[in-house]
């Protein structure tokens, strides 16, 4: 898997935006098959960082409704990637 297809797109959120500032650690949308490996080597090699830990969960899909059908929406995977002190992302 190339390492343009391993993160999808960084989340920005109240939660991640915190976490960033305190602890230096950013999430981002990956790739669902994407192991922490190789979520850590596309992250130093996108962002030219050091990654101490990566920690990763998967995200189920709503349920929504459209119009008389019910669907949910897509299932995806969130990876938490905590850098090195002296390292960090402009995100912004």
């Amino acid at each position: 898997m190339k390492i343009h297809d391993v993160v999808v797109r960084p989340l920005i959120t109240e939660k991640s935006t915190h976490q960033s500032q305190a602890l230096n650690a950013y999430a981002f949308e990956v790739h669902p098959k994407a192991g922490k490996i190789e979520i850590k080597q596309a992250i130093q090699q996108l962002y030219s960082v050091r990654v101490l830990d990566v920690r990763t969960s998967h995200r189920q899909g709503k349920p929504r409704r459209m119009g008389r059908t019910m669907g949910t929406t897509k299932a995806w995977k969130k990876a938490v990637v905590v850098l090195h002190d002296q390292d960090h992302i402009d995100l912004f």
